[in-house]
């Protein structure tokens, strides 16, 4: 279980299935060091998904077996190329591996069991 007063820029409710069914299973790893980047980034992470549980996945369309339903991933609005490069580059300083860009979000994830491309650029 998370202690989310020792989180300095996040609310437990940000991570909470969007479905709501209330499912939030976050890891406290992940929290941590997403954490750490939202203060090495200096701007806010506006975490539009967090955890998922498996009927919300399949509603929105997400891959089978998704790090959002393991509570060990986050998509984080970034509509701004200035916001998106501080995101990036504060994630990759704390040692994210796994970091995909896209158009409007950042997808962040710790699933150590999916292919591991660092940093990659999505259409």
């Amino acid at each position: 279980m998370i202690d989310w007063s020792k989180i300095k820029h996040f609310k437990k409710e940000e991570f909470t299935c969007n479905c709501g069914c209330g499912l939030n299973n976050m890891s406290q790893v992940f929290i941590e060091v997403l954490d750490g980047a939202r203060d090495l980034a200096g701007v806010p992470f506006k975490i539009n998904c967090g955890c998922r549980c498996e009927k919300h996945n399949k509603i929105v369309g997400g891959v089978t077996d998704s790090a959002h339903c393991k509570g060990l991933a986050v998509d984080i609005s970034a509509r701004d190329d200035s916001i998106r490069f501080a995101i990036v580059e504060a994630l990759l300083r704390v040692e994210f591996q796994r970091v995909l860009i896209y158009p409007t979000f950042v997808h962040v994830d710790m699933d150590l069991s999916k292919p591991n491309p660092i940093l990659k650029l999505m259409k």
